[in-house]
């Protein structure tokens, strides 16, 4: 079977806070180890890749340092690796656990920055998420944004406990995701012909490929850090975990 026809089952759609599995080795390539599916999460929409291991039968442990997407057929996803040893082949069974406590920090930065971007009546133009912090750019001419009224307003909306729930959309719907999309950089992304839709209850809607706590309490208190004039059209806000 030809590398590009295949697809990797993407587990973390379904199940983002589970954090071991196994799989089938599927391909070894110049981008890495392809699964038949993983809980890996792929670098993509400002979220970093996932990192962890995988283990052999014979105990070997192979080092996860990060994940992506092919960049050609998308439905491949690629865990990059240290080292590759040479009974790591098509057909061999892992047993694989990612760095749940990395993950969890972006799954609750990434539904932090949608919150911020339900505060701030702009589109974003540009996004990023580590395990410590995460930022939005806005397209904002004029410098309206306070940090202590950010602070303050986003500590209590996470404090109010919305639901997180993930929908799906077909994608012939794209002309109304893209009404509800505040990304201006990147489009809604198409996997499988439908677009996944992070919906905050009450609060805000987005399509977003990303993973993302259940509740926004799990978020924590958090602090803006820093707002930074980039452009004479871009403003970025950077929050922090308190």
């Amino acid at each position: 079977m030809s590398v590009h026809a295949m697809e990797t089952l993407a587990l973390f759609d379904s199940a983002p806070y589970q954090n071991t599995f196994n799989a089938r080795v599927m391909a070894v390539g110049e981008h890495g180890i392809a699964l038949e599916h993983t809980l890996f999460y792929p670098t993509g929409g400002g979220q970093p890749g996932d990192t962890g291991h995988f283990l052999l039968a014979d105990g070997t442990r192979i080092d996860v340092i990060g994940t992506v997407r092919d960049p050609v057929s998308r439905a491949i996803i690629w865990h990059q690796v240290q080292q590759c040893p040479e009974q790591l082949v098509a057909g061999v069974q892992v047993n694989a656990e990612i760095d749940w406590d990395r993950r969890y920090r972006h799954m609750k930065m990434h539904t932090c920055l949608h919150l911020l971007c339900s505060m701030i009546d702009a589109p974003v133009t540009g996004c990023s998420i580590s395990a410590d912090k995460g930022r939005l750019d806005f397209d904002l001419p004029e410098m309206t944004l306070d940090k202590d009224t950010i602070t303050r307003d986003l500590n209590a909306l996470i404090e109010q406990a919305h639901e997180v729930k993930t929908l799906s959309m077909p994608a012939s719907e794209y002309a109304t995701l893209l009404q509800i999309t505040r990304t201006q950089a990147v489009a809604p992304p198409v996997i499988q012909g439908s677009v996944r839709v992070i919906d905050i209850a009450g609060v805000d809607i987005q399509p977003c490929g990303g993973t993302h706590v259940a509740n926004t309490r799990e978020v924590g208190r958090v602090f803006c850090e820093k707002i930074e004039k980039k452009s004479k059209h871009n403003r970025r806000v950077i929050l922090r975990f308190a």
